[in-house]
Order: C-alpha cells, then sequence, then structure tokens
C-alpha cells in the first residue's frame, strides 16, 4: 500500500474519531481544571459563600455586588505568595481580578462548607 493511502486511511479514522468524540462530549460541562489556580477557584465557586457587610458595604461604595465577586471566582487569579495555606481550619486565599478597569483584590477563606469573602481591596491600573 502506498503511503498516500496509509495517510488518508489513517486522517479518516483521525476524523471519525474526533466526530464521535465532539458527539459524546459535546452535551457534557467538562472542564480541565488541573493547575492549582483553576483547582482553587472551582473549590471557592462550589460552596455556598458568605459575605461579611463591611465588605458588601465597601463594595455598593464602588457600585458593585456580588456579581463583581463571582466574575472575579470565575476568571481571577490566585496570588499564593500572598495567600496563607498553612492554617489547619479555613486556608485563606488572595484573588485578584479585573472589573470595570479597576483591579480588584479579595481575600477569601476557605472552609470545608462555606466560603467567606473577608477583605475587598480596590486597586486603579
Amino acid at each position: 500500500m502506498k503511503l498516500i493511502h496509509r495517510l488518508a486511511y489513517y486522517l479518516g479514522g483521525f476524523v471519525i474519531g474526533l466526530i464521535i468524540l465532539f458527539f459524546f462530549l459535546g452535551g457534557k460541562d467538562a472542564s480541565c481544571d488541573y493547575s492549582p489556580n483553576a483547582r482553587t477557584l472551582k473549590n471557592i465557586r462550589l460552596k455556598k459563600r458568605e459575605f461579611n457587610p463591611k465588605t458588601l458595604q465597601t463594595l455598593q461604595s464602588k457600585g458593585l455586588d456580588t456579581a463583581a465577586i463571582s466574575s472575579i471566582l470565575n476568571n481571577g487569579n490566585v496570588l499564593f505568595s500572598e495567600s496563607n495555606r498553612d492554617l489547619d481550619s479555613c486556608k485563606q486565599y488572595v484573588i485578584e481580578g479585573e472589573i470595570k478597569e479597576t483591579l480588584l483584590k479579595i481575600t477569601m477563606e476557605n472552609c470545608a462548607e462555606v466560603a467567606r469573602l473577608l477583605d475587598v481591596n480596590f486597586q486603579q491600573e
């Protein structure tokens, strides 16, 4: 069999395999959360969130609400160098993200059942 025929059979099977793969995985909510940043954010997103009244007031003073926190938990970056992960009960993570051209740093306490918003810092870019 010529090389061109082998290549055509290989590519044909590969394309059929891709179509089957997209058919089976297309409707599922599959994600690849393998990096430490993605795993930490997903862990916090899946838990019930509690907000301190002081931090809610700080957010409202800047015209933001809890949707801004949800956006940061979806698209933000965990600053592991500023986080306190050595605690036994609840680890504290500093997460940075951009909302309305403002850099926002939040501190989240990640416990077993709940994630608490502890602090909010605004920084102009």
